[in-house]
């Protein structure tokens, strides 16, 4: 059986045709040739330097419907060189469904399709549908402030590499030390803690408006008494006592990220939108703004609390009905852009200017989010760790 069974097997082998054998072989050379296309493709996408910032010409983005908010904000991370330069080395998922739903790779194949594109505009299809598998909701109304901060959560968690995540946190993250001291006794907490964004009161405690970005700052940093109802327990004096609650800045990142809460809560539950004027600079310096008492920094940190303006994300409407544009600085050109969806165009600063609000226009376009850059950049700091 054994012997007649073998020579089966080589009559079976020998009935193969040279023309079966030419076929196969071309198949496994077809097979070869995708691989490395496949791998080819991924190379070049990881070695996008990430000039999206006017590489070729301005490129606008389409809008999906309602996605004016998700536009602005790929928009200012996409021109931000700094950020770029983290997206282009990330690690690029095996699989075909690992990869679709993969927020920073998705957005590594935007900025290639951004780059390499002749159209006026592209759309951020397949981003959108990748957002949507990781719960953001499409076709509705977004906050950019809570979107700005999920996009940046999804963007950390699915950045593999350990020193990207590093680097992203360094761009973005600001960290401040909490005081919380009794006013009858010594007791005092202090705890560290991270921010992506300040979030600027636009009124203050009496419901009156600030009038400068420069008041809002000092506003937020001011200490707060808190008394009657907002009495905290002292575990010193066993009892319910007034306190005092303050916050120290102690580093600031490259890429400051400042939230101007002009949309409030009325006693009708109704959402408002504050659209009074509020200039805001080109140059911001920390150092000039907030007093010794506000910071929790050494002399080195401090001198590097000069920033110019990177982009501002407006927006026009009511609390309930909007749309929103990104104004933002070429890094290349040092020449503003307005980003409406898919048409962009060059402005000046004094159209940048005219989202600092007017409460008389219906419209009201007015400033949201305001993207500051450090002009002396220096190495990442190295107590920032110990803040996460």
């Amino acid at each position: 059986m054994g012997q007649t069974s073998g020579h089966q097997e080589r009559s079976e082998k020998a009935e193969v045709s040279p023309s079966e054998v030419m076929e196969a072989e071309i198949e496994v050379q077809n097979k070869k040739e995708e691989t490395k296309e496949v791998k080819a493709k991924n190379q070049k996408l990881i070695s996008v330097f990430g000039l999206a910032d006017l590489k070729n010409e301005a490129i606008g983005l389409y809008n999906l419907g309602q996605s004016c908010c998700l536009n602005s904000l790929l928009q200012v991370f996409l021109m931000n060189i700094h950020f770029t330069r983290i997206l282009r080395r990330i690690t690029v998922p095996p699989s075909p469904a690992q990869r679709r739903s993969n927020v920073p790779y998705q957005m590594l194949l935007l900025l290639e399709k951004m780059q390499s594109g002749k159209c006026k505009a592209v759309g951020p299809t397949e981003l959108a549908c990748c957002l949507s598998e990781h719960r953001v909701e499409l076709f509705v109304q977004h906050d950019a402030a809570q979107l700005f901060l999920t996009l940046w959560n999804l963007l950390k968690k699915q950045m593999k590499k350990p020193e990207l995540v590093k680097e992203l946190r360094d761009l973005y993250t600001i960290c401040i030390q909490e005081h919380v001291a009794c006013q009858k006794c010594s007791f005092e907490v202090k705890s560290k803690s991270t921010m992506l964004t300040l979030p600027l009161p636009v009124l203050d405690a009496n419901s009156h408006r600030l009038k400068t970005l420069e008041d809002c700052l000092q506003y937020f940093f001011h200490p707060e008494e808190l008394t009657g109802q907002n009495m905290c327990f002292c575990q010193q004096c066993g009892r319910k006592t007034p306190f005092l609650q303050s916050m120290k800045l102690i580093h600031l990142p490259q890429t400051l990220t400042l939230h101007l809460k002009r949309f409030c809560f009325e006693r009708s539950s109704r959402t408002h939108k504050l659209s009074h004027s509020l200039p805001f600079p080109q140059e911001l310096d920390l150092r000039q703004v907030l007093a010794e008492s506000q910071c929790q920094a050494d002399d080195n940190e401090k001198a590097t609390w000069h920033y110019e303006l990177f982009a501002v994300v407006a927006h026009s409407g009511s609390a309930s009905c909007g749309h929103y544009c990104a104004y933002i600085r070429s890094l290349t050109d040092c020449k503003w852009y307005c980003f409406n969806d898919s048409e962009v165009c060059q402005v000046s600063w004094d159209d940048v200017k005219c989202t600092y609000g007017r409460s008389n226009l219906y419209w009201r376009e007015t400033a949201y989010l305001l993207f500051y850059m450090k002009k002396h950049p220096q190495q990442p700091w190295p107590g920032l760790s110990g803040c996460l």
